[in-house]
């Protein structure tokens, strides 16, 4: 293999693995109905039209009256409480 093609086939390796990991690495900052109780998701989840939420991009930035709960998995919070959506 000449030294040109095996550069050419890390480049292409390389780029492949950068795409892939990118892809991956989504995330997201979904919101309640009413707007102020948030969290922050790592998946391509599909919430039910009665959660009421808004999904935002990772790089949104919150207002001040916005409060994060933090949990793990798929779901959403309704009220006070965490509404589980695995399949």
């Amino acid at each position: 293999m000449t030294a040109l093609r095996k550069v050419l086939v890390g480049a292409t390796l390389g780029t492949g693995v950068l795409a892939f990991s990118a892809i991956n690495a989504s995330a997201a900052i979904v919101c309640s109905g009413g707007g102020n109780v948030c969290w922050h998701t790592h998946g391509g989840y599909h919430y039910p039209r009665s959660a009421h939420v808004i999904v935002h991009r990772d790089d949104w930035h919150a207002g001040p009256h916005v409060v994060f709960h933090e949990h793990e998995g798929p779901g959403y919070w309704r009220g006070r409480t965490w509404v589980d959506i695995r399949p």
